[in-house]
């Protein structure tokens, strides 16, 4: 871990604390008319940071938490609470990073250096992808072209707003959350959406429009 690095990781409750104040990437979009994909997110492949590829149909009957991430972020701290949430829904959440350079240069590494990176310093052990395009342009991944296109997802445009911004699907394969990079991982708002429906944690998902 670089001395930036550490600092970051030093002043994360400090940034957190600071953007919720100035009502910073803390927004939270749901899917309150449960509206449906027009194509299935289950159709979809990604290429992993291992060489190897997954498809999204092997998570059918999970809920899957999809991110971008970067290493030099004031949010890259965010790896330890998306290891946490991995952890506590064990078996029931699946969570996929995606490296990405599209915010200020915050990823330049490797996806081998990143996987060391998250490995060493956060224990990481959901999916890393390989490094990718996440806004909108001509090369954006084909994940999140369908995360942020209403034609495709039924009902969602919303971008990435920076990184570790949070794209939650459900046992179905209905996108029914998006979280700002300001709402924690281990936050209220995304534990209940997490545990929503599922046996034994039966809280109803709570948020803003």
């Amino acid at each position: 871990m670089t001395l930036k690095q550490r600092f970051l990781k030093t002043v994360y409750p400090l940034w957190i604390a600071f953007t919720k104040l100035m009502d910073k990437n803390t927004n939270v979009l749901i899917n309150s008319d449960n509206a449906q994909p027009a194509e299935s997110i289950y159709a979809l492949q990604i290429p992993l940071n291992n060489g190897n590829t997954i498809s999204l149909e092997a998570y059918k009957g999970k809920k899957i938490m999809l991110v971008n991430t970067a290493s030099n972020c004031g949010y890259t701290n965010q790896y330890d609470d998306l290891q946490k949430l991995y952890q506590q829904f064990n078996n029931q959440l699946e969570i996929i990073a995606f490296p990405a350079n599209d915010f200020k240069e915050q990823e330049k590494g490797s996806d081998s250096d990143i996987a060391q990176f998250c490995k060493i310093n956060f224990g990481v052990t959901f999916p890393l992808a390989q490094k990718s395009v996440v806004v909108k342009s001509n090369e954006q991944n084909p994940i999140f072209k369908w995360l942020t296109n209403k034609a495709k997802n039924g009902w969602n445009e919303k971008a990435p707003s920076w990184n570790f911004s949070k794209y939650l699907i459900d046992e179905q394969g209905t996108l029914t959350h998006y979280f700002d990079p300001s709402v924690s991982p281990m936050g209220e708002e995304v534990v209940k959406a997490v545990g929503s429906g599922m046996k034994g944690r039966g809280q109803k998902a709570e948020g803003r429009e």
